[in-house]
């Protein structure tokens, strides 16, 4: 547990315990990261999942037992100035964060019937505007603080792909993907690396028996992605392992043929 020893690192989305974003929190703080996670009880409620509603404070005391640092910040991305607020409390209880993934998101489900401007606000406001500008605050916060050797990472959780009952999630994921290029040649000076992970289709608890027997057949592996399928990916490129790799959009979901 050391090769993050000493970096601080922000996770969006942390909200249950069988998400990616928990997934991704553990994966970090196993190699000695210290987490600044956020969570938002109020959307998860409204989903069909339901809300988790003890596991910030479980996920935080499960974290400090690995032996890191963490904290934590109930946060709606689609707030004005929220980017801002994240930096000010991470710094405020840990420090100077060199690792953010963008993992919080957006997604009440819109086939074309249903679509409208307030539906493709809402998810605007919170997977592209709230990601973007955190990671531009984030930049800006590393570049004052650290040189161009010490690494720092964004990581941004992307989806794609024919979700027809999801189409303002995928266009708001699509931009996120369509950013990542040329936000990463921007901030290659101050040696921060941009990615994009695809996670796939990942049982986090949202997939009903049914849903989980229809995809099973599009994964060649034979079994469906875990969240700590992505999680490993996410912490590698939070490694100083992958400091030669940026912009790119890779791939963690088994073969996942979408047939």
């Amino acid at each position: 547990m050391s090769t993050l020893r000493g970096r601080i690192a922000i996770v969006t989305g942390a909200s249950r315990s069988r998400g990616i974003g928990t997934a991704i929190c553990r994966a970090l703080a196993s190699e000695g990261a210290d987490i600044f996670f956020t969570h938002r009880r109020e959307y998860d409620r409204t989903m069909p999942w339901g809300s988790d509603e003890s596991w910030p404070e479980r996920l935080s005391r499960e974290l400090s037992d690995i032996g890191v640092r963490t904290a934590n910040m109930e946060t709606d991305l689609s707030a004005l100035n929220i980017a801002e607020l994240i930096l000010q409390t991470v710094q405020e209880h840990l420090g100077i964060p060199s690792i953010l993934v963008n993992n919080a998101t957006h997604d009440t489900g819109d086939g074309f019937r249903k679509l409208d401007a307030d539906i493709l606000d809402e998810h605007y406001n919170v997977n592209v505007r709230g990601t973007c500008l955190l990671s531009v605050e984030f930049a800006k916060l590393f570049e004052k603080h650290f040189d161009s050797h010490y690494g720092g990472r964004i990581i941004n959780m992307v989806s794609f792909g024919p979700l027809v009952d999801s189409l303002s999630y995928v266009a708001t994921k699509g931009a996120i993907i369509a950013i990542t290029e040329p936000l990463s040649v921007a901030l290659a000076p101050l040696g921060i690396t941009v990615n994009c992970v695809n996670p796939g289709p990942t049982d986090t608890g949202w997939m009903d028996e049914h849903t989980k027997q229809k995809l099973l057949s599009s994964f060649p592996m034979g079994r469906l992605g875990m969240p700590e399928d992505a999680a490993k990916l996410v912490k590698f490129l939070a490694s100083e392992d992958s400091q030669w790799i940026t912009g790119q959009l890779l791939h963690s979901e088994g073969g996942y043929t979408g047939k």
